[in-house]
């Protein structure tokens, strides 16, 4: 995939207004109690970073590393735990950030880690996209921001081997 081969689905204008839209939504819902945001490295990072610069209560920023892509575009089904090293969330409101719900395995598994291992006040999930078509697990983020058709998307935090990660926009390309 090429860079000229991309076509824009969500503009960075479009990116931003929904990020706004999403964390008043948390912020109406949380008012000043504390939050714990818990990012999905590496692809959420870009949206968990302009999300938590609009929240306007106590938070804490904690990052952890799953994957089930590898190197394709199609996820494998299987949750890889690179890093899920957490402080103690018992008691305390958290929110789980990503950057899309596709099959939904990788949203379970975190949600089944930290509800297993943590009697938390509240766990929310919020996910910047959300591809009900593909998905296999039982899961639906508690917030989204957008839903998108089967197409493999890049740009924003999103990823295609390593590269796209920096576009300020979310974009796709029919050749892949």
């Amino acid at each position: 995939m090429q860079i000229k081969d991309l076509k824009v689905l969500f503009t960075e204008e479009q990116l931003q207004n929904k990020v706004k839209e999403l964390a008043e939504r948390i912020n109406q819902e949380y008012k000043s109690e504390e939050l714990i945001t818990i990012c999905v490295l590496k692809g959420a990072v870009m949206f968990a970073v302009d999300l938590v610069k609009n929240l306007t209560m106590p938070v804490k920023m904690e990052f952890i590393r799953l994957s089930s892509y590898g190197s394709g575009t199609v996820s494998s089904g299987k949750v890889h735990a690179v890093d899920i090293s957490l402080p103690d969330l018992n008691d305390k409101n958290v929110l789980i950030i990503e950057d899309i719900v596709d099959t939904g395995h990788t949203a379970k598994f975190l949600l089944d880690f930290i509800n297993n291992n943590f009697k938390t006040k509240s766990t929310k999930f919020c996910s910047l996209l959300d591809k009900k078509i593909s998905r296999a697990a039982e899961i639906e983020p508690d917030y989204y921001g957008f839903e998108i058709d089967d197409k493999f998307v890049v740009g924003y935090g999103l990823d295609f081997d390593g590269y796209f990660r920096n576009l300020k926009y979310i974009a796709y390309s029919d050749k892949v």
